[in-house]
């Protein structure tokens, strides 16, 4: 059994390459659909020496299959947006804790003590529906902030507005965490000149808008709120991590998540560093379910570890969270 404290304490590449290894051989015995498709695959523990020989299993799956690598009683059920008539991504979770100690850690990793900031929360697509992991995430978030300022808006732009104005005159830190279409619309309508926030976009259009690509989108959203960086979050229904961007599109991962880029002609083979690929993501948060999966997200991996997304795969649903479509 996997100590999931000793996933959270990864402090070394070696470390999370042993960690990876042995989380790939705990989910092969316990994961039914992944030890399936590994057969597939003719992929057994013992042929894998390294984390590049590890199955990673097409993110499609949780559309069409509970991916469960635990026995406990499911605790929640996390689901995608999607679009309308479309057939949504579900995660289920079976201990919330450790998505608690993956979002709380992960936000401690980049951005330090939550109570240092106010949390404003501008997700009204999200909000409108159950089962989102980011409302799940930033409420969380908004309670352990401890400042009655904390909050969810809605429709209401007005209060948001004075609120940041106010917040920031005063010198308080304060993170805006908001999808791109309600973030344009607030800078449509009103125009900051924000020194002490924060202000990080979720990605989306949820058709709203047209789509825009990032540098497109970031210098209207530096230009509404007066700031010289607009932050990234970069998560989906099925993982339990997230990476972030503090500008430039450029993500880090937590330490127990890592990106790989796949060959887009073979799903199989590795891409070099800062060539583009299909993203694969190892999520050692992901315990319970599966922590190897490869996305439909289009992107490169720099010699450091951090990373860019640049599209999806033409083939690919639109997912409604964290990507600019190019």
């Amino acid at each position: 059994m996997i100590n999931i404290q000793d996933i959270f304490s990864i402090s070394s590449e070696e470390t999370f390459n042993t960690m990876a290894l042995d989380v790939f051989k705990f989910q092969f015995d316990n994961n039914p659909v992944y030890r399936s498709f590994c057969d597939l695959l003719y992929k057994h523990p013992s042929d894998i020496k390294r984390i590049e020989d590890i199955p990673f299993l097409p993110v499609q799956f949780f559309k069409s299959h509970e991916i469960l690598s635990s026995n406990s009683n499911i605790e929640t059920i996390f689901t995608s947006s999607g679009t309308t008539g479309s057939i949504t991504s579900k995660h289920h979770i079976t201990d919330l804790h450790v998505y608690e100690e993956s979002f709380r850690k992960g936000f401690q990793q980049f951005y330090g003590d939550i109570e240092d900031y106010v949390i404003l929360a501008l997700l009204p697509s999200y909000l409108e529906r159950k089962g989102s992991s980011l409302v799940y995430m930033v409420n969380d978030l908004i309670s352990k902030s401890k400042h009655s300022e904390s909050g969810f808006y809605l429709d209401h732009t007005s209060e948001l507005k004075e609120q940041l104005i106010s917040l920031d005159s005063k010198g308080q830190k304060v993170l805006l965490i908001g999808i791109s279409f309600a973030l344009l619309d607030l800078v449509e309508t009103h125009q900051f000149q924000l020194k002490h926030t924060i202000v990080m976009e979720t990605g989306g259009m949820k058709g709203r808008r047209k789509e825009l690509v990032r540098e497109e989108l970031h210098y209207i959203l530096k230009t509404g709120f007066g700031v010289k960086n607009i932050h990234s979050e970069y998560g989906m229904t099925e993982l339990l991590s997230q990476a972030y961007s503090k500008g430039n599109g450029i993500f880090e991962c937590p330490n127990w998540m890592r990106i790989l880029t796949r060959d887009p002609e073979d799903a199989l083979s590795f891409q070099h560093h800062q060539k583009t690929g299909g993203i694969n993501v190892i999520d050692l948060a992901n315990i319970n379910s599966c922590s190897f999966i490869a996305t439909q997200d289009l992107g490169r991996v720099n010699k450091n570890g951090s990373f860019e997304i640049i599209g999806r795969f033409d083939s690919s649903d639109i997912r409604g969270c964290n990507l600019m479509v190019l």
